[in-house]
């Protein structure tokens, strides 16, 4: 025994034995990787023969911060410095448990004016699995005077309420601490967020708003109801302005600094004036991109107080709120919204965010209904009690892809923050316009990739259904605007299929198919997809024996070739002379740019799809 133990390991009865995965495999280098990366490259026409850089570098994607995302990531990429659950930088979770032990905070949004039909909507929400409520107050939401018929019969010590009350923060503040008095809900157990945000009011009115009245609030507040945060730091302005995650990022912890200064002069210490404020931030359903951002806001927020204080406050936990974004809703085919909010609800509640609001599929069009609001619920449910999806602790944790994306977010939103605060601070960055300006930077790249579809939206730009029925709901109360936009990604395709669809006819482009069945469908749908996604019928009469003549009986006068490379150059050009001899005002091809002297343009991947289809209605005649 005595040699054996000298020569191996020997395992004692109490120790488990490690478990070698994939052991009885060959171990796979990255070379032997990167050799089939590049065979299936060079079968797509990708690279050619002579490539002789490294084959991933064609498959590296870029965020709108320009980061860069490999295909693949591997235990040489192990970032250092995540920390523990509950412990600075506090990447992993604010709290050493995460959500294991409760799940996140469900939290509805209520916006209607009036307070016995938001009433309802709350007590049949808090009986689906609702815990807590986002009410709108005020000018856009329930009259102040009405915030305790809005509140009839909810038990506000079991769900805490967070108000959105705009200018009237104070009054509607005020109203709510005072519901709690009559309801004898003792001072010290009081939960609830006040949410006032003269910041995010300056972003969203154009018209400064000042810190110190908020700051006085805070600081009362903090002293007689000690679990009530007063102050919120709001993402969504920058988010729905058109920035990327870095930027809104940046900008809310910026808003963050700002509070923390005033709150801090009203004398307030680091850690309690850090405890009265709450961060909302947009979950979008690039849920990795998600993820990250909740991860590196800790990160972020975890520095700024460790500098404020000089030591790892007990409040540098940031406590988050995600709301699904709104900028990424659909008025067409809203039915998807389901799965974008899906999705984002997913990648805030792996991200760690304390509190997630999943906004209705039909946010985009109006007040929801009954139903909206109950699938909105659902989708909660789903992930938490069927998917167990809180039952790990920072379950992203350790990925490999997850650690350098929220690093790479991290720095990023970190040189954007001491951007704005090397300029003078959020509020300076507002008035100036400098901020705004940025956001519109990253807006018009946006925008570009939505017009090239290479930022598809499923229903809108993508896949989308000329016979769905529309659905019709209450307005949205008038929102304050005067600053930042409001963007929706698909907002350039549907104001186009809103031209279509009043037209007092449909509006259709004839498909003129080349050659076999099977050399021209795939263009063909192409095509299809490009003109209903403007509103524009695609008539496709399959493979006619005279194209020329279906021209005609279709009653168009644009015309657009499908088929196959060789098709094309064997027929294009005198089948787009004939259509022109018939009528055709325009001929179009889809496939890459050529040389057809017939042809008036092209339908290709990554062409401005916008572009095209404005330039198609404008030729029907669609005003």
């Amino acid at each position: 025994m005595t040699e054996v133990a000298e020569t191996e390991s020997v395992r004692t009865p109490d120790e488990p034995e490690e478990l070698a995965l994939a052991a009885e495999f060959p171990e796979a280098s990255r070379e032997q990787w990167r050799e089939l990366v590049a065979g299936v490259l060079r079968k797509s026409g990708a690279i050619d023969e002579g490539f002789d850089g490294l084959p991933e570098s064609k498959l590296v994607t870029r965020t709108y911060d320009g980061l860069e995302i490999q295909p693949l990531y591997t235990a040489d990429d192990t970032v250092e410095g995540t920390g523990f659950p509950g412990l600075p930088p506090f990447v992993r979770s604010a709290r050493p448990e995460g959500s294991v032990t409760t799940g996140w905070d469900i939290r509805a949004r209520y916006a209607r004016r009036d307070a016995k039909v938001t009433n309802t909507a709350i007590l049949a929400d808090l009986e689906g699995g609702v815990s807590s409520i986002w009410l709108r107050v005020g000018a856009t939401g329930v009259p102040v005077a009405d915030l305790a018929d809005a509140l009839n019969e909810v038990y506000v010590d079991l769900a805490p309420v967070t108000l959105d009350a705009g200018e009237e923060y104070e009054a509607a503040a005020a109203a709510l601490l005072e519901l709690f008095a009559e309801r004898e809900i003792p001072a010290s157990a009081v939960t609830a967020t006040l949410g006032a945000d003269p910041i995010g009011l300056t972003a969203r009115t154009g018209s400064a708003h000042p810190l110190a009245p908020a700051a006085e609030l805070a600081a009362r507040v903090a002293a007689s109801h000690p679990k009530v945060r007063t102050i919120v730091a709001d993402g969504l302005p920058f988010h729905e302005a058109g920035g990327s995650d870095a930027q809104e990022l940046g900008a809310t912890i910026a808003a963050g600094v700002a509070y923390l200064r005033v709150l801090t002069e009203a004398g307030l210490d680091v850690d309690t004036a850090a405890g009265q404020l709450e961060f909302r931030l947009a979950a979008t359903a690039d849920q990795f991109l998600t993820i990250a951002k909740f991860r590196a806001a800790r990160r972020l927020w975890a520095r700024v107080t460790e500098v404020a204080s000089g030591k790892d406050g007990k409040a540098s936990g940031m406590r988050q709120h995600a709301v699904t974004s709104p900028a990424m809703l659909t008025q067409r085919d809203p039915w998807v919204n389901m799965l974008r909010t899906t999705l984002a609800c997913f990648g805030a509640g792996v991200g760690g965010a304390d509190a997630i609001t999943v906004l209705p599929f039909d946010a985009a069009i109006g007040q929801p209904d009954a139903f909206s609001a109950r699938i909105a619920r659902n989708t909660h449910a789903v992930l938490l009690e069927e998917s167990k999806l809180a039952g790990v602790i920072d379950p992203a944790g350790g990925s490999w892809y997850v650690e350098n994306l929220t690093d790479d977010l991290a720095k990023a939103a970190w040189r954007e923050f001491t951007a704005i605060e090397a300029a003078g601070g959020i509020e300076a960055e507002l008035a100036s316009g400098a901020l705004a300006g940025r956001l519109a930077e990253t807006w018009e790249k946006r925008s570009k990739r939505l017009s090239t579809r290479r930022d598809p939206i499923t229903g809108v730009s993508e896949f989308p259904n000329l016979t769905e029925k529309s659905v019709v709901r209450d307005p949205v109360e008038d929102l304050p605007d005067g600053g930042l936009p409001r963007h929706r990604y698909a907002e350039a395709f549907e104001a186009l299929r809103d031209r279509a669809d009043a037209h007092p006819s449909r509006p259709r482009v004839f498909l003129a198919t080349l050659g076999p069945v099977a050399a021209h469908t795939g263009r063909a749908s192409f095509a299809a997809n490009l003109f209903q996604a403007g509103g524009i019928e695609a008539v496709n009469p399959g493979a006619p024996d005279d194209v020329v003549a279906e021209f005609r009986a279709s009653g168009t006068k644009i015309a657009c070739l499908c088929g196959s490379n060789t098709s094309y150059a064997e027929e294009a050009d005198s089948v787009a002379k004939a259509l022109k001899e018939a009528g055709a005002t325009s001929v179009l091809l889809a496939g890459k740019p050529g040389d057809h002297a017939d042809v008036s343009g092209y339908l290709f991947t990554g062409c401005d799809a916008l572009e095209v289809l404005t330039g198609t209605l404008n030729e029907l005649g669609v005003q």
